[in-house]
């Protein structure tokens, strides 16, 4: 009974103004200091039912979005993500991002929400991007893109592309949290190549480009551009995803 009479607690109109800025939600210093210290007097005169402070502890809910709070635990990707870290949202920022990248090492990272393999492997990719902030690191939904992610040929999950200056990808590969070792050794194989690049950025092949024009992934034009032929190219099938 005490907790459907909770439910229709009324707040005195000066203390909800108290509550409340100027755009209509709960300020959060008000909710630290006044509301905590006002909490015991409102409980108490509501129907009787003697509520104190002590008998409200901080478990307490006070007007919380708590679906908002479970969807973020959920997001195991967005945790621990380091400076160097970035979510590529489209094709084209990935084209973008590839050919501004300069002479510095990046790391693609293929993934899904629901592959337990990515989940596993993803602490220790943060760990690794903490302790090389010279690398960047790339992360690339695979249920948001997934026509990009045909188009470039990911078949399992998590998949690894290294890309590095005018070398374009040096090397790609799939491993797990067991065979992570494989990860590290490309890593510190080319983190440390003292080779100096001059050269632009390539980042992805120009058959990979021509291939996300057709489908209208980026928009790309060579210095003899055969529209014709990207037309006629035929969308990359659709093969059945592995997931470690």
């Amino acid at each position: 009974m005490a907790s459907s009479s909770l439910n229709s607690i009324t707040f005195p109109t000066s203390f909800k103004e108290t509550l409340m800025n100027s755009n209509g939600f709960l300020s959060p210093s008000v909710i630290s200091t006044d509301f905590l210290k006002k909490r015991s007097l409102i409980f108490s005169d509501h129907m009787g039912l003697g509520l104190t402070s002590s008998s409200w502890n901080d478990k307490t809910p006070v007007l919380t979005h708590a679906s908002n709070f479970v969807s973020k635990s959920m997001r195991w990707w967005e945790k621990s993500l380091q400076p160097n870290m970035m979510e590529i949202k489209s094709a084209q920022e990935l084209v973008d991002t590839l050919s501004n990248s300069g002479g510095r090492l990046v790391i693609v990272d293929f993934y899904s929400p629901g592959c337990g393999g990515c989940k596993s492997l993803h602490p220790k990719i943060c760990q690794l991007a903490e302790s090389n902030p010279d690398a960047i690191f790339l992360q690339v939904n695979y249920e948001e893109l997934k026509p990009m992610c045909y188009a470039l040929g990911i078949h399992v999950l998590p998949f690894f592309r290294f890309y590095k200056g005018s070398e374009g990808k040096i090397c790609s590969f799939s491993c797990t949290i067991a065979t992570i070792k494989k990860f590290k050794d490309a890593l510190s194989k080319h983190k440390t190549d003292d080779e100096c690049d001059l050269g632009a950025a390539k980042g992805l092949k120009e058959s990979e480009l021509l291939t996300l024009a057709s489908i209208g992934q980026i928009s790309y034009k060579t210095d003899d551009d055969d529209d014709d032929w990207v037309r006629r190219k035929n969308n990359p099938p659709i093969n059945n995803l592995l997931l470690a």
